[in-house]
């Protein structure tokens, strides 16, 4: 099967070994069900009265048969008009309590399956990026969805019914022999081979739903990642490609789905044959009865009922049995995430950090990736992205970082809003050590505006409001006034409440940086990193962005990922890194003079530029 490379095994592989199940399992998922406790008291209450009830009508109808056929001749009906009035009452009461257990229980469901889905989503934005980058979206959302909603019915109705069903088998039973001994020898004989045929296969059912949910897993993983890069799949035409790669997983979810299939029909098959071979037993041993005089018809019609009831309880309670299995299975992946935790914990004890005044300190710092699986490991992977980096950068200081392809640029920059944590020395904000704040007070002094820039698919203002929410509509106006977006964004028919769609696809290159900027500007950090914020861009563009970027940058410590030399002239300082070091460091002018790589590449790039210029004109 055809794989992108380059991403951790976190699709479905049917020789891959599974997690061990936590047998605690279960009691985790139904704590999700105790903030509605009372409602589900209520529902499993209305459940055992509805299924009391029903033990009730057999009787009842016994006697109506009785009274119908016993009495042939007779005149006086209200005998058989007082039970049939009893019976309709019955089924009233029952058919109350049963939309009422329904409805609580379902309530209950519902409420369970919401609060999951918010606590899995909250654990998963703890996790750190190197998390992101082993997992493919596709599968995270399809555990925070289709297995989140597998385990609904056993937090809801499946708990309560197996009360129910479990009070209707015993019920069921005891007066089944309260009605004939002999023939409940009969009935009761086959429930052992019932429940041992339920665990054997049920068991089987489990491992292949797993299966079902790991591949479906899969497949929405590669259909995610081919609809957000619906254009680079169109531009390469790509298009047969992708169907294959789906359709294979599709395939691979399919005959996991057959298997489980072929395991529910044979234990549908066993079910109805052990129980309605078991009542043909009952009809033919309770006829004879009836023949002989020893037994009423209405008796036996008593008997029936019963029989069937503790058939269908079986019956019922092997369905559960199997919803348990597969809750099971699909609770396993949803606890793998909950269980995860993040490379990048924040301190127990947190240094204040209102407002920073922005000096930042490299000591001696050395970064090597990490391995990243489920059970935790943490191998180091690859040759050290970045050595014995040391680097004091001021408050304010307006830094330049520059290079060739793979130098380490981004990984530095990434190291200080800890997007990851040094594997070696200390990265120091005001003096601490960045590990010793807790993550979200550092990373709410840092603002970042990146080449790719990310827009949400809400509203213009929604996106500038994103990193601080509270801000007034003149603040929000005002940040974009300052990055050179105010023009535009009233240009648009609806101004600030214009939707930028998915990953604000609406607006062109210029004006997403524009708004990102404005976003940054509002956010006001105490540090900025532009990470080649402008190398996208044409030259009109980049002239607004650039002046937008030059008020960002005004009394904050600012590092710039530079791709056009020309930009950073007038950068305080500018690090050359080659190879994972900082080779060079010094004002424009400074690097020039020295005559190292710096020179090399303004060189390089001074002569492309005038050639290119040449063939313009």
């Amino acid at each position: 099967m055809f794989s992108r490379p380059g991403r951790a095994a976190s699709t479905f592989d049917p020789d891959a070994p599974r997690p061990k199940r936590d047998p605690k399992q279960l009691v985790r998922l139904l704590a999700y069900a105790r903030p509605y406790r009372v409602i589900f008291i209520l529902g499993a209450l209305a459940t055992l009265i509805s299924s009391g009830l029903n033990l009730v009508f057999p009787l009842l109808f016994g006697r109506l048969i009785d009274a119908s056929f016993l009495k042939v001749g007779s005149t006086d009906t209200s005998p058989l008009d007082r039970t049939v009035l009893l019976l309709l009452g019955i089924f009233a009461l029952s058919s109350l309590f049963g939309a009422a257990q329904s409805y609580l229980l379902s309530r209950v469901g519902a409420g369970v399956v919401a609060d999951l889905r918010r606590s899995l989503f909250s654990h998963l934005l703890t996790l750190s990026p190197r998390f992101f980058g082993d997992h493919k979206t596709g599968d995270l959302t399809s555990r925070l969805t289709a297995d989140v909603g597998t385990v609904q019915t056993v937090t809801s109705t499946a708990l309560a019914q197996l009360a129910a069903q479990s009070v209707s088998l015993i019920g069921a039973v005891i007066l089944l022999i309260l009605t004939s001994a002999r023939l409940s020898l009969l009935t009761l004989a086959v429930i052992p081979l019932i429940i041992g045929t339920a665990i054997f296969i049920g068991r089987r059912i489990r491992k292949v739903s797993r299966e079902v949910q790991d591949a479906v897993a899969a497949a929405n993983a590669n259909a995610e990642e081919a609809i957000s890069g619906v254009r680079v799949v169109q531009s390469f035409t790509a298009e047969g490609v992708e169907r294959n790669r789906y359709g294979q997983g599709i395939l691979v979810s399919f005959l996991a789905a057959l298997r489980r299939a072929r395991l529910q029909a044979l234990m549908g098959g066993v079910m109805s044959f052990l129980t309605f071979g078991a009542l043909a037993v009952v009809l033919w041993y309770g006829g004879r009865q009836v023949m002989t005089g020893s037994m009423t018809p209405g008796n036996l019609v008593t008997f029936l009922i019963y029989a069937l009831q503790v058939g269908g309880t079986v019956a019922a309670l092997t369905g559960i049995f199997n919803q348990f299995q597969e809750a099971l299975g699909a609770s396993s992946r949803i606890f793998e995430l909950m269980d995860e935790r993040s490379d990048l914990p924040s301190p127990a004890a947190p240094l204040p950090l209102a407002r920073a005044e922005g000096r930042v300190e490299f000591r001696d710092v050395t970064f090597t990736y990490r391995d990243s699986t489920y059970d935790g490991g943490s191998e180091f992977v690859g040759a050290a992205v970045l050595r014995h980096i040391n680097v004091d950068v001021p408050a304010g200081q307006v830094v330049a970082l520059v290079g060739p392809s793979g130098a380490g640029k981004t990984t530095f920059v990434n190291l200080i809003p800890r997007f990851w944590d040094v594997t070696g020395g200390s990265l120091r904000m005001d003096g601490q050590d960045v590990r010793e704040y807790g993550v979200e007070d550092l990373r709410a002094q840092v603002g970042l505006v990146p080449q790719e820039t990310l827009l949400f698919s809400g509203t213009v203002r929604e996106n500038i409001l994103y990193g601080r929410p509270d801000a007034s509509p003149q603040e929000v106006e005002a940040a974009a006034k300052a990055a050179n977006a105010d023009d535009f964004i009233r240009a648009f028919e609806h101004g600030y409440e214009t939707v930028v769609g998915e990953r604000g696809v609406k607006l062109s290159g210029g004006q997403r940086q524009r708004v990102a900027i404005a976003r940054a500007i509002l956010k006001d950090p105490r540090i900025l990193i532009l990470d080649e914020a402008t190398s996208a861009l044409d030259n009109e563009s980049e002239s607004l962005v650039q002046a937008a970027l030059e008020r960002l940058m005004l009394r904050r410590t600012t590092f710039v990922i530079a791709h056009r030399l020309s930009t950073i002239r007038n950068a305080d300082r500018i690090l050359v890194m080659n190879a994972g070091e900082v080779t060079e460091d010094g004002t424009h002018a400074e690097l020039l003079a020295r005559g190292g790589l710096y020179r090399d590449l303004y060189e390089l790039q001074f002569r492309q530029e005038q050639e290119a210029q040449a063939e313009l004109v």
